[in-house]
């Protein structure tokens, strides 16, 4: 579905307004900046349609079940699925039971905004669980913040965004691009080219990761995109063969099925991982499985989960997963991340004492901690998690080998510290002076 508003130019439209939707100058009003600082007062109640029914809690689910984000999303609804089936056979959610109502996105991000609306104003549900390109994200932000309703949103982004209206539980940039390149720089080299899905959050990320490497003494020696889906990569390879002739690092935010064609025409024109060590941040262990560790086996991938975690959580989220879903699944950070979420709602509406008073929900959603398959994590003021950050190396059997673990979760910051016209600035949604971005003391 189009709705008249083709892929491409919605792609195009949330690069070109990159500048002035996400960097926004330092001199202006900052309680009048950034998504998320609508001017709406914390106290304000929530959606007054977003009614639970009888015995029953309605929920949305709302990712792409078609399309080019379908091989990462659908194992995502799986995890959501998974939490609420263990929710209701604990006894649901103040004795009520959970209902998810399930919709298609379709990989097409007018069509995530249309169904957001449907789920919020005739499902009339109390929540939502999606998304997961930030093209998606932002696409059904408007609707969640004129219906003040709720999403929660389980994959890791660029950042630079702050909501009310939206519980972030995958990575800041601070928790996965930022280490990951601090490790690069430190094991694999300080030249890099970096490619990526021509939408918001691979331009977002890379327009931080070339401040970094910057700012670390680095190189940046190419940038290239091709559009979501794409499978025409030969031009990308062409160019890091010209920019690296003798190897360097490449730093991957390609999304969909555009990383089954750049890995294996990768190893086709043999830049193997001991010359290009390549660092993705979008491929998981379901992707490993979908495109075959044969291509993959040497690359990185940063994340806070890898199904190889060690934990008694992960053990039992592992077993859990597999014994509904068959022995040869796997699982992954989105997953996980996907998984918590449900479970820290669920705290979060019984520690309001009710499901449909959104603003209350979301005010008791700060603090909650959860003891989560990556390790405790914790909803932090800024509606984002505390987590561990981990590097894993592709191993032969489809799974990662974790080359580095932080000691301790990392606290997540939203507003990018590296580019300039968000470093010192915060989010503080427990603090109505503040909001969704303020500028720190001596910053």
């Amino acid at each position: 579905m189009s709705n008249g508003f083709g892929r491409r130019k919605f792609l195009l439209y949330g690069s070109a307004s990159l500048g002035a939707s996400l960097f926004l100058k330092a001199c202006s009003n900052p309680q009048d900046e950034g998504t998320g600082t609508t001017g709406d007062s914390p106290g304000e109640t929530g959606s007054p349609i977003a009614q639970s029914d009888g015995d029953v809690i309605k929920v949305g689910i709302l990712h792409s079940l078609s399309g080019t984000m379908a091989i990462s999303e659908k194992s995502v609804v799986d995890a959501e699925q998974l939490a609420i089936e263990e929710i209701n056979n604990a006894g649901g959610v103040l004795g009520k039971k959970i209902q998810a109502v399930v919709e298609d996105g379709a990989s097409d991000w007018p069509t995530f905004a249309e169904k957001a609306r449907k789920l919020i104003d005739q499902d009339r549900v109390v929540t939502v669980f999606g998304c997961w390109t930030s093209a998606s994200r932002k696409a059904v932000l408007p609707v969640f913040e004129e219906k003040k309703h709720m999403l929660w949103y389980p994959v890791q982004y660029e950042g630079q965004e702050c909501s009310q209206n939206i519980f972030y539980t995958g990575a800041a940039p601070n928790q996965q691009i930022e280490p990951a390149v601090d490790w690069l720089l430190e094991n694999k080299g300080n030249q890099f080219f970096l490619i990526g899905s021509d939408y918001v959050f691979p331009r977002t990320a890379n327009t931080i990761i070339k401040a970094q490497v910057e700012a670390k003494g680095g190189q940046i020696l190419g940038e290239d995109y091709i559009p979501l889906g794409g499978t025409e990569v030969t031009p990308i390879i062409t160019k890091i063969k010209a920019a690296l002739p003798d190897g360097g690092v490449i730093f991957n935010t390609l999304n969909g099925d555009s990383n089954v064609a750049f890995f294996k025409q990768m190893q086709g024109a043999g830049l193997t991982p001991d010359l290009y060590p390549t660092m993705s941040v979008s491929i998981a262990e379901e992707e490993v499985k979908a495109i075959g560790p044969e291509y993959l086996q040497g690359q990185y991938a940063a994340w806070n989960y890898f199904q190889t975690v060690d934990t008694p959580e992960n053990k039992k989220f592992v077993e859990a997963f597999k014994g509904k879903y068959g022995a040869d699944r796997v699982t992954n950070d989105p997953m996980e991340a996907a998984y918590i979420m449900v479970h820290l709602w669920k705290q979060a509406v019984e520690a309001a004492g009710t499901a449909d008073d959104l603003e209350a929900v979301r005010k008791a959603a700060i603090g909650q901690t959860f003891q989560a398959p990556e390790g405790l994590v914790t909803l932090e003021n800024n509606h984002h998690i505390s987590k561990t950050v981990r590097i894993g190396e592709v191993r032969d059997d489809g799974m990662f080998e974790i080359v580095y673990a932080t000691d301790s979760p990392v606290v997540p910051v939203p507003w990018n510290q590296y580019v300039a016209d968000t470093k010192g600035y915060a989010c503080d949604w427990s603090d109505p002076s503040k909001g969704g971005k303020y500028k720190m003391e001596g910053a």
